[in-house]
């Protein structure tokens, strides 16, 4: 993109900082916010550093209420001249990486749920949720490049149904399990699946850290990664507590913990299609 000189002069950096911001989903809803903002040339996102630039032109009061009415507890830290260099244009988004991601999320979403069900694991199922709301999340954010507005808040809203819809079942069905008692599950699987999603993630991770991008779909995709290790980890430590204590109660509150995640995930996709 080229950019007329006169503008340039008047060519503002604003920084806020956004405690709320902690994932994509946040990053998507400020994006929509300020969508309709003709003064703003170009958003720029630190989700470690849960900090926001935006390159404006005129006054950063109106960026600011706008910021505030999505309750993630921002401020603006400073507001100074933007220079030439930060007006050109970036790097195209690696779109082979991110689509790498999303395709191992959900090779494992698939995976997970059948072996889920196999060795009657609520955790593995729930573990299977947890990836496929990453999917879900990875995939918006690549449709939403280049499409329209009203566009991303469609595929939001399917997206945030379809997770909650998953979620809502999987707390039926843990609190079923808690009332009628089920059989102890397949450790054994339940263990070597998640490993084998361990390894599947530790190796999503290590590919975006080589990348060391400061793009922010990358790092909102390190975040996520992160998150699915440890969730990953928790599974085993169900499974291998199921193996020594004789009881399914540590699978079902595994997959109990993790459901009330996802669910927590569809809320954040239906601030998106607001």
């Amino acid at each position: 993109m080229l950019f007329d000189t006169k503008r340039i002069v008047m060519m503002n950096k604003s920084i806020f900082q956004v405690a709320g911001m902690d994932c994509p989903s946040e990053e998507q809803l400020i994006r929509m916010k300020l969508a309709d903002k003709q003064d703003i040339e170009r958003l720029q996102f630190d989700i470690p550093n849960r900090k926001v630039t935006v390159l404006h032109n005129g006054d950063a009061e109106p960026i600011t209420l706008a910021l505030a009415e999505l309750r993630l507890d921002s401020r603006l830290l400073e507001t100074e001249d933007a220079d030439l260099a930060e007006l050109t244009d970036e790097a195209p988004r690696d779109r082979r990486l991110l689509l790498t991601v999303l395709a191992i999320n959900g090779f494992f979403f698939a995976l997970e749920v059948l072996a889920g069900i196999m060795a009657d694991s609520m955790g593995l199922v729930a573990d299977s949720l947890d990836m496929l709301a990453d999917a879900l999340v990875y995939g918006l954010a690549l449709f939403a490049v280049g499409k329209a507005v009203q566009q991303q808040k469609k595929v939001a809203r399917i997206s945030g149904y379809l997770q909650l819809i998953l979620a809502a079942g999987g707390l039926v069905e843990v609190v079923r399990r808690f009332i009628t008692g089920e059989a102890l599950p397949d450790f054994g699987l339940m263990v070597g699946v998640s490993l084998l999603a361990l390894i599947g993630n530790s190796i999503c991770l290590y590919l975006l850290r080589r990348e060391q991008s400061d793009k922010v779909h990358m790092q909102a995709s390190e975040i996520f990664t992160s998150n699915d290790i440890v969730v990953n980890l928790g599974v085993i430590l169900a499974g291998g507590l199921v193996y020594l204590t004789h009881s399914p109660y540590p699978d079902l509150l595994i997959g109990l913990a993790i459901f009330v995640v996802v669910a927590r995930g569809s809320f954040r996709i239906f601030q998106l299609a607001r």
